[in-house]
């Protein structure tokens, strides 16, 4: 498709350069004399990019540019100038330019101003394509995906909500598997009631069991009243039980019964106490396999896996990460910043084997260390950008030197851009890095930093 640039300049030689030089990397060219021939033309036909001088008579560049961004046109906007100045580029920045050079420029720099624009925008249309195509049944709190697995997951979610069907969600670490909890309770007839929460892998055995079903007063030592436990809590409502998979024998027992008799005694009891409770599990273990060694029930399993939910892992769902990061920007507040073409695809190579937990924290981070709107491959942290390379190296095939790939020089060079961006800071150096200080120190001694 032939791509359309409207350059608006009262300069008529500056309009022939330009319009031969586009004409010949096979743009169509539009050209108007001043702000109001510029605002006639693109009211008939909005081009893919302008190209528009700071000062033209009848109005001038920038009351064009805020003509055109006040009727809600979206198309970049490169500014031109022979009066630049901090000043006027704040200006027009803010105005929403999307470029801004100034005269005289080399054309080879106007190409590249030009192409990185229409890529910025067309990343924009494919984030807004994407945004359009989530039927709004999918309109779920804290989730957010396109990739036709999550949509699946998603449409499991509104068909599984409305009953009391007990929910097995399965993923890795950092999949989102409490949302997807979140979500099932919120869709649901309990959503007026209490949501608790438990990581039954993070608690040892007796608390893990005086947490979920409580316990009287004098049940042990230090037990100086009696204390209601998470299922009583959750009563009427959802009890999510994460880390399912690492819980002791004994605990399965008794949460068995609960499964299956709607009722338990807290520690040190005898009264049997009723409970309404819907129930959601999830785990990053293989649960089958737990039964074949031994360490998990297989009549708790059958009980808990009525309905079994998989969340892929970020590396299978990549489409969902444009989606993911805009979703991100927006939550810290920071819908002004933008990534790169190049930054984004980086982003789309990396493996994320932290999931969408770690997508969420590089964006943070970048939100909080990056200046500028614009994000770009040196604003991406270290291990991701060491993550694609290596990548790259082995989808590659590389032939390495007999010595093998030099990763002590790709550690080397990490290390020195990260000492660059932390202002010399090891402790800062360090955190970008992903190490503590004091292994940074030693890998700087190492290499004689």
């Amino acid at each position: 498709m032939t791509r359309r640039v409207l350059i608006a300049d009262d300069e008529k030689n500056m309009r022939w350069v330009l319009g031969q030089a586009l004409e010949a990397e096979g743009y169509e060219i539009a050209e108007a004399a001043d702000g109001k021939e510029a605002l006639a033309l693109v009211s008939e036909q909005p081009p893919d990019v302008m190209i528009l001088d700071h000062r033209m008579p009848a109005p001038d560049g920038m009351e064009v540019l805020r003509r055109v961004r006040s009727k809600g046109m979206t198309f970049p906007i490169i500014m031109l100038t022979a009066h630049g100045n901090v000043a006027s580029a704040v200006e027009a920045m803010r105005a929403g330019a999307d470029e801004y050079l100034t005269k005289p420029f080399d054309l080879e720099e106007l190409k590249l101003s030009i192409d990185k624009v229409l890529r910025m925008s067309e990343l924009a249309v494919e984030v807004e394509r994407l945004r359009e195509e989530l039927d709004e049944n999918y309109d779920v709190e804290g989730l957010v995906a396109a990739d036709p697995a999550m949509l699946a997951v998603l449409d499991t979610v509104h068909k599984v909500a409305p009953t009391n069907a007990t929910v097995m969600i399965y993923g890795e670490s950092g999949t989102g598997k409490e949302l997807v909890a979140r979500a099932l309770h919120s869709l649901s007839p309990r959503a007026s009631k209490p949501f608790v929460s438990v990581s039954a892998g993070a608690l040892p055995e007796t608390l893990l069991e005086s947490e979920l079903f409580g316990y009287e007063k004098g049940a042990f030592t230090g037990a100086m009243q009696a204390k209601p436990g998470r299922f009583e809590m959750a009563n009427g409502g959802t009890i999510f039980l994460d880390e399912i998979g690492d819980i002791s024998p004994a605990v399965q027992v008794k949460l068995l019964r609960v499964l299956q008799e709607r009722v338990f005694e807290r520690l040190g009891g005898t009264r049997s106490i009723e409970i309404d409770v819907r129930v959601i599990a999830a785990t990053n273990r293989d649960l089958q396999q737990l039964i074949v060694d031994g360490t998990f029930r297989e009549d708790l399993y059958y009980r808990l896996n009525v309905v079994p939910v998989t969340l892929p892992p970020l590396r299978q769902r990549k489409s969902d990460i444009p989606l993911l990061v805009a979703h991100f920007l927006e939550k810290y507040k920071a819908g002004n910043k933008h990534f790169t073409p190049e930054a984004m695809r980086m982003l789309m190579e990396y493996q994320w084997p932290g999931n969408v937990r770690e997508l969420e924290n590089t964006v943070e981070r970048i939100i909080i260390l990056s200046r500028g709107d614009e994000v770009d491959v040196d604003d991406l942290p270290a291990e991701v950008r060491a993550g694609v390379a290596l990548s790259a190296a082995s989808d590659r095939k590389v032939v390495l030197p007999e010595g093998g790939l030099d990763l002590e020089e790709v550690e080397l060079d990490l290390i020195r851009q990260a000492l660059e961006r932390a202002g010399g800071s090891i402790p800062k150096a360090a955190k970008l890095l992903g190490l503590t200080a004091k292994t940074l120190e030693a890998r700087m001694s190492r290499y004689g930093l």
